[in-house]
């Protein structure tokens, strides 16, 4: 799936995750025997152990395999602020904006309801909306901010009133939103004034924190409704628990230190399994006559599916149902919607007698989020974009950018990359070993993509559009894509950090850039 740094203790070649050998080094720099005997913990890490067969079908029976759980709502608080005027004889006193009275205010509460009502009835994430409240005073901002409770995002409605109430919104610790009215409705005050007197304190700089001008939203409700998308894309990314079986890692020596970036930068929760454990479970399962029995019944109903075409052994296939039913059952026990697999082929295959990659398309599918190589260097890059598009990623191998176009290859492909339909398969052998089943998914020319090129220290990310334009058959990774892409070759290839890529169906740019906008990583689209 991936090709190896050349190591000066192994020959170059290609395989998952690093020399074959069993005691060499793999991706994150920890040999297998290393790895065992620590049990397969890293720092920082919390192992998962006393894992029971037994106990873990009692909590999730093979043939009551349920989806993954779906991505958390997105909560929101609209606030309103206003003024009303009082006339005054001889000076100026109004301001700017078309809510005069307690009558107009009230209309506005109820235009806000009706078009926030809309949104929730048509977004693509899940997102609730609280009552809207409608305040003149600090006072009663802070009363309102109390009552919002565990809402993720505070829109401010910026009708009128004292930019306190901004203040407090911010100083609330919840994301901040602007909505201002130019022909969507009475035009709003701060459509004037926003920018010179609150976001810039009367300078020529931006001078709040907090917020800024990608906070700012005039009358459109698909400008918001991107926003909302970023941001429950991040709720649902940070703090995320994953299951890494065989031990979190990150690809090269670069990678090292990726487990530890992802917990600090994006509070991952890593829950580790160890081999020797996974092995214990494995055995146990295709001793059970039941599980082996659902394992070759859903295997066969797989391949009923006259889009897809058995190239290999149909024993690897029923064995990947088989290990995907275990590795449901950890998920269900960890209380997990992730996982990914270390050393997919110096520890997974002799105990699973197939390979991981169509287990973990299976469970992509299925809603969960999973990845092979234990690389974290990728994983929360994965995560989010997942969290956001509400579809499988695709993690892949790059190659080199050339005449507009890049070849992004893996064995790990999901099928139901809209989030909906199956795309047609063949499965085969996985590549660089020739065993066990890894699924080549017929990804749909013309189909637009997002590609998120993560970097090794956790710094800057690239984005980058493009359009598939082919789905060859090279002697590579099975799952292959030929992307065309507007952007120079010069300026990819000279962008390109890290290693693994992610991918997803669709337009997800300007969500990236939005959520990381929130965080201490940076953002770079190529165009």
């Amino acid at each position: 799936m991936a090709p190896n740094h050349v190591d000066e203790d192994c020959e170059p070649h290609h395989g998952c995750c690093g020399c074959n050998g069993d005691g060499l080094a793999g991706p994150g720099g920890i040999g297998r025997r290393d790895f065992l005997k620590a049990g397969g913990a890293v720092l920082g890490a919390v192992a998962l152990t006393g894992l029971t067969y037994e106990a873990l079908a009692a909590e999730t029976p093979a043939n009551r395999l349920a989806n993954a759980p779906g991505r958390k709502p997105l909560v929101i608080k609209p606030i309103l602020t206003y003024s009303i005027p009082k006339r005054r004889p001889h000076t100026s006193w109004r301001n700017w904006g078309g809510i005069e009275t307690q009558q107009d205010a009230e209309g506005e509460v109820q235009r806000i309801t009706a078009e926030l009502k809309k949104l929730c009835g048509e977004a693509d994430f899940p997102v609730t909306v609280q009552d809207v409240s409608a305040v003149r005073s600090t006072a009663e901002a802070e009363k309102a901010l109390a009552d919002a409770g565990q809402a993720d995002v505070v829109v401010l409605y910026a009708a009128g009133g004292s930019s306190r109430v901004f203040d407090a919104a911010i100083k609330s610790g919840k994301h901040v939103v602007f909505f201002l009215r130019h022909r969507s409705g009475p035009v709003y005050l701060w459509y004037e004034i926003l920018s010179p007197r609150y976001l810039r304190r009367h300078t020529d700089k931006l001078a709040v924190t907090g917020v800024d001008n990608r906070d700012v939203v005039v009358d459109s409700m698909e400008e918001l409704t991107w926003r909302f998308r970023g941001l429950c894309g991040l709720k649902n990314a940070m703090g995320t628990r994953i299951v890494a079986i065989g031990g979190a890692s990150g690809w090269g020596p670069n990678g090292r230190k990726a487990p530890d970036h992802s917990r600090e930068k994006w509070k991952l929760d890593i829950r580790t399994v160890a081999y020797p454990e996974l092995g214990a479970l494995i055995k146990s399962a295709m001793a059970d006559d039941a599980a082996m029995r659902d394992a070759r019944r859903r295997a066969a109903a797989y391949l009923d599916d006259k889009s897809v075409e058995l190239k290999t052994g149909k024993t690897f296939v029923e064995n990947a149902f088989l290990l995907e039913s275990v590795f449901r059952q950890i998920l269900t026990r960890a209380e997990a919607r992730a996982l990914t697999v270390n050393s997919c082929m110096n520890a997974i295959m002799p105990i699973s007698k197939t390979t991981a990659c169509l287990t973990l398309s299976l469970l992509n599918d299925a809603g969960y989020m999973a990845f092979c190589e234990s690389d974290f260097v990728l994983i929360p890059a994965g995560l989010l974009l997942a969290n956001i598009s509400g579809k499988p990623q695709f993690m892949n191998d790059p190659t080199y950018p050339h005449d507009g176009v890049i070849t992004l290859a893996h064995c790990t492909a999901p099928r139901r990359m809209n989030g909906r339909d199956l795309e047609p398969a063949k499965l085969l052998t996985h590549f660089e070993s020739d065993y066990g089943a890894a699924p080549k998914v017929e990804m749909r020319k013309g189909q637009k993509v997002t590609m998120v090129i993560p970097d090794f220290a956790f710094e800057k990310w690239i984005g980058l559009a493009g359009e598939i334009i082919d789905s060859p058959f090279l002697p590579i990774c099975r799952s292959q894509i030929d992307v065309a892409y507007k952007a120079s070759d010069a300026a990819v290839a000279d962008a390109m950090p890290g290693f693994h890529w992610e991918l997803v169906y669709g337009d997800y740019l300007r969500e990236m850039g939005y959520a990381l906008g929130k965080t201490a990583i940076g953002w770079d689209v190529l165009s």
